[in-house]
Parts: structure tokens; C-alpha cells; sequence
């Protein structure tokens, strides 16, 4: 009963669904060994660890759906989904992304959670910092890359795909990665092609932006 009192008193005390260790350390702060309280609560089910440093309340206890993009950016940060996930999600690819994708300005990292696999690409700051966009989801907001920003990330992190010219585009985006041409023209707006040629100053970009102008503009 002492533990299901600790549980309650958490879950009364905290609003969000998922929250961090100093939260968590501030709601326990009267109990003499709070760590200990911790590990029991996890042992039941009660309260998940993410990753070190970052909880969730389990099923029974939480209020909402936990929102998997938002722990996208909480998992490894800062970070912004992006690459395969951020495609699939705006339409642009058919298959189903089985992990969560994101882009960051810290080391490439990956995280096996509980919740599901968390995959980060590493780029710098200046590739990092345009072309987000923040999603409201219910009660949470998240950061996406917008549809051209992910495809050019996924287009510079594929070390597979070597072009030699714009041309050597084709296949790649529309054979290889399955690109919807007709969802892709929608999302390709002027000011968004000049903004990934300018901040990610890469020929690889580059080129593909200039295939594209002249297959969706013609």
C-alpha cells in the first residue's frame, strides 16, 4: 500500500505523461530513499524509464496516448524528426517506418526503449536549424522537418547513393526510395528549394533540387 500511495502521489503531482528524473526526485523528496521507491515503482509497472534521465507513467497510469514524436525529441536532443519517419508520415514514401528518425547536432546515436527504437543522424548546425516546423498533436507539440527538409536529410545521411549528375536522381528517389511524385510536387515551394541550397551548400543537394525543378516544373 506504501507504493501504490508513492504512485498516486506522482501520478496527482505531475500533469505530463512523461517526465524527467529532477521532476520525478522533487515529487519523492520526503521519502528517505526515493531511488529505492523508484526502482519499485519501475519493478511494477508503474512508472517506465525511457531512457536515463527520462520517464513515462505505464498504461494504466497515463491520461493520454504517449506521443512517440514527442519523445522523438526528448529521447536525444536537441533533435528534430526527420529522414524515413518524417517522409512517411507527409505521404511521400509507402512503407511503414518500424523506428522513430530524427536529425541532431550532437553525435549520431541510436536508442533500443521501451516504447520503440529512436534513430539519430548527426548534422551541423546550420543543416540542423532550418526548415522545421512544430506539430500539435492533442495535448503535445513536436518538431518535424518539413517535406523537402527530410527528403534532402535523407538524401544527404544515404551513404549508398553516390550520384554522378541531377539525372542520377531519377531512380534513386522514385524507384529506390519510392518517392510519391504527385505528394512531392505539392511540397515543393519556391522559398523552401532556395533555403536547402543556401544553408546546405552541398553539391548533393544541390543537384537534386535541380532535378527536381526541371521534372515538377518541366
Amino acid at each position: 500500500m506504501f507504493y501504490m500511495n508513492a504512485i498516486e502521489h506522482i501520478r496527482h503531482t505531475i500533469e505530463q505523461d512523461v517526465f524527467d528524473y529532477t521532476q520525478l526526485m522533487h515529487v519523492l523528496s520526503h521519502y528517505r530513499k526515493p531511488r529505492d521507491v523508484v526502482s519499485l515503482l519501475m519493478q511494477k509497472g508503474q512508472i517506465i524509464r525511457v531512457r536515463k534521465g527520462l520517464y513515462c507513467f505505464g498504461e494504466i497510469w497515463r491520461r493520454n496516448t504517449v506521443s512517440h514524436e514527442m519523445l522523438a525529441n526528448l529521447v536525444y536532443g536537441p533533435s528534430v524528426i526527420s529522414l524515413d519517419y518524417a517522409l512517411a508520415w507527409y505521404g511521400l514514401i509507402p512503407e511503414h517506418v518500424s523506428g522513430f528518425t530524427s536529425v541532431t547536432i550532437n553525435r549520431s546515436r541510436n536508442f533500443d526503449t521501451p516504447l520503440g527504437r529512436f534513430l539519430y543522424v548527426h548534422l551541423s548546425e546550420k543543416r540542423f536549424a532550418f526548415g522545421n516546423t512544430i506539430h500539435n498533436s492533442g495535448q503535445v507539440n513536436w518538431l518535424i522537418a518539413e517535406p523537402l527538409k527530410a527528403l534532402a536529410d535523407k538524401v544527404w545521411a544515404d551513404k549508398r547513393f553516390r550520384p554522378t549528375s541531377p539525372a542520377s536522381f531519377a531512380d534513386y528517389l522514385f524507384k529506390d526510395l519510392r518517392i510519391d511524385e504527385h505528394t512531392l510536387a505539392d511540397f515543393f515551394i519556391e522559398r523552401n528549394v532556395n533555403d536547402l541550397v543556401e544553408n546546405y551548400a552541398a553539391r548533393k543537394v544541390t543537384w537534386m533540387v535541380e532535378f527536381l525543378g526541371k521534372r515538377i516544373k518541366g
